[in-house]
């Protein structure tokens, strides 16, 4: 399975070089573009000073170039935080994308979205300060009303980025669980 990931806002730190590491383990072909031109952050603020100095349509752009060379093949999307986001922004609006794994993160979503049974597998902290409940609820709904098959795992008391060892949001049994979920997911596909 060809799939490419996203980072956060983090960039591209070494969690995310080690995520790619664990699905290549399990026999997929993972690519990993650097969004940041190599820029990383420290804190959750530097990260997001980084994502608005590249800017939103930017790093949409980005992420488009960087799926194009391998999109031909379908693609499964996936993202960690900001890089769900823009997974998932690219994702539907590929029609050849095999599925769309997110991990800390969702979008909005456009009014006319439409998907032919996208298999869509989220993995959020719960609570969330950036993926509320009641976001989430609507965020399910507007995604299955676009056609999307779409599955909610939710990890009580973790912190946002809680795949990140390097990061206090950190969570071992949730990150593993996260990741056992996610391989499954990818062998249906």
């Amino acid at each position: 399975m060809d799939i490419i990931l996203f980072h956060s806002a983090f960039g591209l730190r070494p969690a995310v070089h080690a995520a790619a590491e664990r699905l290549r383990a399990a026999g997929h072909h993972v690519h990993v573009p650097d969004l940041f031109d190599g820029q990383t952050a420290e804190t959750a603020e530097e990260g997001l000073a980084l994502a608005d100095g590249v800017g939103r349509e930017e790093l949409l752009t980005r992420a488009v170039q960087a799926a194009a060379p391998h999109s031909d093949k379908g693609l499964v999307y996936a993202g960690l935080s900001l890089g769900a986001a823009l997974a998932q922004n690219v994702a539907l609006a590929d029609e050849k994308a095999r599925g769309l794994l997110l991990v800390h993160g969702t979008s909005d979503l456009m009014e006319d979205a439409s998907v032919d049974e996208l298999p869509v597998q989220l993995h959020v902290a719960s609570p969330d300060p950036f993926e509320s409940d009641d976001w989430l609820n609507a965020w399910y709904l507007r995604m299955g009303k676009a056609g999307a098959d779409v599955e909610i795992y939710r990890y009580p008391g973790a912190g946002h980025l809680y795949t990140d060892p390097s990061l206090p949001d950190y969570d071992e049994e949730a990150a593993e669980t996260t990741w056992r979920i996610a391989k499954g997911f990818l062998e249906t596909l």
